[in-house]
């Protein structure tokens, strides 16, 4: 019994050392003092079940606050978890549009956000509603999902609206010894389609890449190694033979203290 453990023991530190330093650090050829051209954070373009934050201010308060009641609701549902959970803000329905008081429907899917705030600034000012009104609009579901090889795999809810793809694998713990760097699988929306990418986080190429800023909805997967497939093939080897030896010895010593 004492045998098999110390072998499995030994065999899963043998795989730990087994991966390379090289392919466990993050761009491992980029030069002291290297200089990179900025990437700029892609643009959110508001798609069906965008649930939004509209601000709505103007030199009469008591004007403005009737568009602003839809971020401070109190209707309760719950989630698949038994949650509850109050939401709030102006969902994109599926027809593309938004409920808007006073306006009524108006068209959401499609635009930017600087694209709608213009469109109900427009809309208050010709209705003659508002007199110099300021619209802010911000996306309140914008989330990421982080799965496989990472210490904490999580979904991530990103109030700024902007995240790299480095920084969402650091809120989820970072890559475990055990992750491969080299074809990080990142799945995305584009034109209404699931789309795959590979990224490799052993090159420097991430950096000037359009993947280094993630969109809403990304989700990123970490693969496992060689190293740690093997382990988990060998552990499901040996563990059978390691549990027939513990209870072969419990057996024993039953039998030698009668």
């Amino acid at each position: 019994m004492h045998k098999s453990l110390v072998v499995l023991i030994l065999f899963l530190n043998c795989l730990s050392a087994c991966v390379s330093n090289k392919e466990a650090l993050y761009f491992p050829n980029v030069d002291d003092a290297a200089r990179f051209e900025p990437v700029g954070a892609p643009e959110h373009i508001i798609r069906k079940d965008d649930l939004l934050s509209i601000t709505v201010s103007s030199s009469n308060p008591e004007a403005s606050q009737i568009f602003n009641l839809p971020n401070t609701s109190n209707a309760e549902g719950r989630t698949q978890t038994g949650e509850v959970q109050r939401p709030a803000g102006y969902l994109v329905r599926a027809d593309g549009s938004i409920a808007f008081p006073l306006l009524g429907a108006i068209k959401a899917e499609g635009l930017s956000k600087q694209q709608l705030q213009e469109v109900i600034t427009t809309a208050l000012i010709q209705r003659k509603l508002l007199l110099d009104p300021i619209v802010d609009v911000r996306h309140l579901n914008f989330k990421v999902t982080v799965l496989g090889e990472v210490s904490r795999p999580t979904v991530i809810t990103v109030a700024n609206e902007k995240i790299t793809l480095l920084e969402a694998l650091g809120l989820a713990g970072d890559l475990t010894i055990f992750g491969k760097r080299s074809t990080v699988l990142l799945l995305r929306d584009e034109g209404g389609q699931r789309v795959a990418r590979r990224i490799n986080l052993n090159s420097s190429e991430l950096l000037t890449s359009p993947y280094y800023y993630l969109k809403a909805d990304d989700v990123i997967y970490v693969e496992p190694n060689r190293a740690r497939v093997a382990s988990r093939t060998r552990l499901f080897q040996v563990l059978p033979l390691f549990v027939s030896g513990l209870s072969a010895s419990i057996f024993i010593l039953d039998r030698l203290l009668r």
